[in-house]
């Protein structure tokens, strides 16, 4: 289950080690509800919500919910603390914080106005406040292109168009974002619970809705529910690794062992973190299975926990190894010398070795996965770490970045656009923006990236974007993304003759591919014929 880092998400240590993230480290603090109406009091926790996503995804490091309330009760304050410049200056400091998101929200009951500021830890200066105003309906779009617009501020290079921001949550019902985040902030659980309850029925598609409320059920010890709603959480979501790790746990405490290990593995194989990888070799040892080689891993990835070589020491004594078993017993006391557990494994150990308890040796060799045995089991860890998960797989974002600035522009330009492809696929349109965006500044003439975003602009309801860069890719090089972002978009036009061209432009490259025979289909049902 999640636990708050003892650590920040990016420590002192880390960033004097690597000094790429410095600059990105962004803590948005809940903006204060200037207004009178306190049924809006709710939205405080939202401007935060939603822009902690937008910079995540632009590629900065925002700091999570989780760490700043962890950070305000190590400072001696409460969750709904409002802080004065000094401690806002204070609490970032805890937290590593490069740059602090300040801001308040008034409204009248039909219309909402935002405004936001950055503060500078460093220079310890604010930036020029940024508004935002919207009808209360479109709160999701004001919150969004106020993200781009501080984005913009710190990083005036920023390519991804506000448009891609603003179509990032198109589709969420703002009813349904309400009753997220009033089970955020709701001190009651069965209210928190309630009110997840109806974002995910009002919608089923609400990912971290699914999340928020799969962790509440493991809370309460309500394990199958919480896989179940855990389950929910696609694998291309960004929360992804946390759901699995949260359904691994609740898996194994239900006793289903294959689906703890396969979700254990799938978060393995994004972030081989010694956690997880512990996790993974635990429950597969409730089936019987040999885990000695992903214990070691562990403790190859972490050497001073104790609980890894605990674990291995058991899986090597199912082997009848008691020498290594003795070893790693050895290791996990040197590193926690009170550990009552493994001081009898100790003893039991060297009394298999001396040959006097050859009936305990048997035991000892094929009775470790029953859970019905009197022996000590493997030991798992229930934490997830969220920060030090972000932290990691934002250095390997680092680390492939720096690769691939190795490689010759069109190689470079070919690489970002495959991720971005992959991205477009999964519905991340910011993501993949990003991607583009990079692959054209390698190389302008990469028409996959053009494609890509005509296909991202048509998708944020931009038609004359969308249209420009299609053109633009064809004349580059004939593709079937492009083709068939031109047809799409004469089709709504109520332009059958050209859309009827492109489809068949696009099936003379590709005469099977789906997305242009159902246009092709939807052509012919409105009585225009396909050349």
């Amino acid at each position: 289950m999640y636990t708050p880092a003892q650590q920040p998400a990016a420590s002192a240590e880390a960033l004097a080690a690597d000094p790429s993230p410095r600059g990105h480290l962004i803590l948005v603090l809940p903006f204060e509800n200037h207004s009178t109406q306190p049924n809006v009091d709710w939205m405080s926790e939202s401007m935060p919500e939603v822009m902690n996503r937008r910079l995540d995804s632009a590629g900065f490091l925002a700091i999570s919910r989780e760490d700043r309330l962890y950070a305000l009760d190590h400072l001696g304050l409460p969750p709904n603390f409002r802080p004065s410049r000094a401690s806002t200056i204070r609490l970032a400091q805890n937290l590593d914080a490069d740059s602090v998101i300040i801001g308040s929200y008034s409204s009248d009951g039909k219309r909402i106005t935002i405004n936001a500021r950055i503060l500078d830890i460093t220079s310890l200066k604010l930036n020029p406040p940024v508004e935002e105003q919207v009808d209360l309906p479109r709160l999701l779009d004001g919150i969004n292109s106020l993200a781009w617009r501080l984005v913009r501020q710190i990083d005036p290079a920023y390519s991804v168009a506000e448009q891609t921001f603003v179509a990032a949550d198109a589709k969420l019902p703002l009813s349904a974002f309400e009753n997220y985040i009033r089970g955020l902030v709701e001190d009651a659980p069965a209210e928190r619970i309630k009110h997840l309850q109806e974002a995910v029925r009002l919608d089923p598609t609400y990912a971290q809705a699914w999340l928020a409320l799969g962790k509440l059920y493991f809370i309460n010890q309500q394990f199958e529910l919480a896989a179940a709603a855990l389950d929910k959480v696609p694998r291309t979501d960004p929360g992804a690794l946390h759901a699995a790790f949260d359904r691994g746990l609740a898996s194994f405490y239900t006793g289903n062992y294959p689906r703890a290990e396969e979700a254990f593995g799938f978060v393995a194989t994004q972030l081989p973190l010694s956690e997880v990888i512990n996790n993974q070799g635990v429950a597969a040892s409730r089936r019987n299975q040999d885990a000695a080689p992903l214990f070691q891993r562990a403790i190859d990835s972490d050497p001073k926990d104790p609980d890894y070589h605990f674990n291995l020491a058991l899986a090597l004594r199912r082997r009848n190894d008691i020498p290594g078993a003795m070893r790693e017993v050895g290791e996990c006391l040197k590193l926690r010398p009170q550990d009552s557990e493994a001081q009898a494994l100790l003893v039991t150990l060297q009394g298999a070795a001396s040959g006097g308890a050859a009936k305990t040796n048997a035991s000892l060799a094929t009775g470790a996965a029953d859970s019905n045995s009197a022996g000590p089991l493997e030991r798992i860890k229930r934490n997830y770490n969220e920060s030090a998960f972000r932290q990691a797989a934002y250095e390997i974002d680092q680390m492939q970045a720096m690769k691939l600035e190795t490689l010759p522009p069109a190689a470079r330009a070919a690489a970002f656009a495959s991720t971005g492809v992959r991205y477009l696929n999964n519905g991340l349109l910011l993501e993949a923006e990003r991607q583009f965006q990079d692959a054209l500044q390698a190389d302008s003439t990469n028409e996959a990236a053009h494609a890509g975003l005509a296909q991202i602009r048509e998708r944020s309801g931009d038609s004359d974007g969308a249209r420009l860069q299609a053109q633009q890719s064809l004349q580059l090089k004939p593709n079937v993304d492009a083709h068939l972002v031109l047809a799409r978009l004469d089709l709504q036009a109520n332009q059958l003759s050209s859309a009827a061209g492109e489809v068949s432009q696009a099936l003379k490259l590709e005469p099977r591919n789906a997305a242009a025979l159902g246009l092709r289909q939807a052509l012919q049902s409105r009585g225009q014929q396909v050349p």
